[in-house]
């Protein structure tokens, strides 16, 4: 932990070397920026050898319905590791597992609510009894938990503590063993510098409100689905997500309660209290939310399906060039799970996932190949993880960066790959997490030279919080510049505007549905293109001579100085 961590002589010596390092790189920073963009020969040259049909023949098996959508722990994800690590082996990659496996084991447990699971809600001689997946669903909830005696509750606002904000939804209220209840979403603000203005900040994240209630005690939460939040609105999408199994790592195996609830039912909950739903809805409204107790009490008696078993990531490694520079590493990441087997949508009940992620799997995939076969490899050495479990919660990257296989203080940079262009061939790029760190110079750079331009996010967009929902997270979290490279919004044989539309369509009828298949139309030139620009970009982050840093004030600067200090 960073407090256990700010011993005198290890902050010094971490805050020296990063300080003569800041300086080198400043060095480094204007040297390069006077010179016109120019990508390494050798990449370029390699670039042209990734092949439309290597991509679409891994992604032919890896989406193939005999895979069973490849959800984590089952038969389909074991075949996809292995011919993943099959892969690697043909193409000469080396093992990244202490030099002879391929594989990363992670103990993972898993669990499934059943129907006869109660939860009723006690307000003096009246008992309400609510319906599993009919008025609520349960996250980050497991068998231990079991609450059969009426346990308090507390109103919390949004549940947030937020100390660099100046804002605490528990100022002055004690909710030990208490079930605190709380609004989806977060303060609403105008300005950037106040939970990151109208894009969502972390502390929007339910998984973060269920942290902040554990530090302060609690024994559970409920979340009630602001009405301005039409995400929450839609049980029936809510209600099919969550029905696959909940997965978690051991050691972070549930005994609270944690509900979304049905916002129709959310009325129930403000009996008796000093502020009905009405009113407290007004305050949030008007900027003005306010915390207190309820009368209202809770009962839990759950049922779960349980078991415990291994998932694996698949790692490799290409060794650099350079005798200095090849024990940094340049991580080039794709999640490879999916959903499995679900509820059945038209009669199709396998989510086979081909943009989500086996096409990014894929992908990687064929540039481990041609990285490998390069005459001459990159400076940098090349780690390449193909994460598991990333639907369930990141579980695969977490994993990994809790025990790397190489040092996080000497891995330079995470691209991640998350979905590859599938519409159009495009004249500019995108990309998730530029903000935070200096891999948006890197960006321009390599857009410039391949004469594309680097888009602004679409308004649409905006409000949307993509950093946090994909692997480049959980790196970032552990102190590595991270970066997600999405296709721009500028098409070259669509009409301006056609693009979003169809995107935001694609997003709304087949991301996480079965129809996300093989079926559907995929343009391989615009996956190809893609892949060569991820290639080009992280064969020159393995070339250049200034690493990417996290920009001055970047929540994720503070681990990255963590792991310098440790040599981890």
């Amino acid at each position: 932990m960073i407090n256990q961590w700010f011993a005198k002589v290890g902050w010094h010596n971490a805050v020296m070397r990063v300080a003569l390092s800041t300086f080198v790189l400043l060095v480094w920073d204007s040297i390069a920026l006077a010179q016109a963009p120019k990508l390494d020969a050798d990449v370029l040259q390699a670039m042209q050898q990734l092949s439309i049909d290597s991509i679409r023949q891994h992604l032919n098996v890896l989406a193939h319905d005999s895979l069973q959508g490849r959800a984590t722990g089952t038969p389909g994800s074991e075949k996809a590791i292995r011919y993943l690590a099959l892969h690697l082996k043909k193409y000469g990659i080396e093992p990244a597992h202490r030099g002879s496996s391929y594989f990363q084991n992670i103990p993972l447990h898993g669990a499934i609510p059943q129907p006869e699971s109660e939860l009723a809600l006690h307000a003096g001689d009246t008992t309400i009894p609510l319906q599993l997946w009919q008025d609520y669903i349960l996250y980050n909830t497991g068998a231990q938990t079991f609450s059969p005696t009426p346990i308090q509750m507390v109103f919390v606002g949004y549940g947030i503590f937020a100390p660099e904000y100046d804002y605490n939804d528990y100022y002055d209220l004690d909710v030990t063993n208490k079930v605190v209840v709380f609004f989806s979403g977060e303060p609403g603000s105008d300005d950037p510098d106040y939970f990151d203005g109208k894009k969502p900040s972390r502390y929007a994240d339910p998984v973060m409100k269920h942290r902040i209630a554990l530090s302060r005690g609690a024994r559970g939460s409920i979340m009630i689905p602001l009405p301005r939040e039409r995400i929450y609105l839609d049980w029936d999408y809510w209600r099919d997500q969550f029905a696959f199994e909940e997965v978690r790592l051991p050691y972070n195996v549930a005994d609270n309660l944690n509900v979304l609830l049905r916002y129709e039912q959310a009325q129930h909950l403000f009996r008796g209290a000093s502020h009905d739903l009405e009113s407290v809805l007004e305050f949030e409204r008007v900027g003005a939310m306010r915390s207190f107790p309820l009368a209202v009490e809770v009962t839990f008696r759950g049922q779960f399906k349980e078991r415990d078993f291994v998932a694996r990531n698949v790692v490799g490694i290409v060794q650099g060039s350079d005798h200095l520079l090849r024990d940094e590493f340049v991580l080039l990441s794709a999640h490879f799970d999916h959903l499995g087997v679900g509820a059945a949508v038209k009669g199709d009940s396998i989510y086979n996932g081909v943009v989500d992620n086996a096409i990014g799997a894929a992908a990687v995939l064929e540039m481990a190949r041609v990285f490998a076969a390069m005459p001459k490899q990159p400076r940098r050495s090349m780690l390449f993880l193909f994460a598991d479990a990333e639907e369930k919660g990141l579980l695969g990257s977490r994993f990994y960066c809790d025990q790397p296989l190489v040092p996080l203080y000497k891995t330079i940079a995470a691209v991640n790959v998350d979905g590859l262009a599938i519409m159009d061939t495009f004249d500019s790029i995108n990309s998730v997490g530029p903000e935070y760190s200096t891999l948006g110079e890197h960006l321009q750079t390599v857009a410039t030279a391949l004469d594309l331009f680097v888009d602004n996010v679409p308004s649409v967009f905006r409000e949307i919080e993509f950093f946090h929902r994909s692997d480049q997270f959980s790196f970032a979290q552990a102190g590595i510049p991270a970066i997600l490279i999405m296709e721009g919004h500028e098409y070259r044989n669509l009409p301006s505007g056609a693009g979003v539309r169809r995107f935001i369509m694609w997003g709304r009828e087949i991301y996480h549905t079965p129809f996300d298949d093989l079926n559907q139309d995929i343009n391989f030139a615009a996956t190809l293109q893609h892949a060569q620009f991820i290639f080009a970009f992280t064969g020159t982050l393995a070339n250049t001579f200034v690493p990417p840093q996290w920009k001055p004030g970047t929540v994720f600067s503070n681990a990255r100085l963590q792991s310098i200090a440790e040599k981890r």
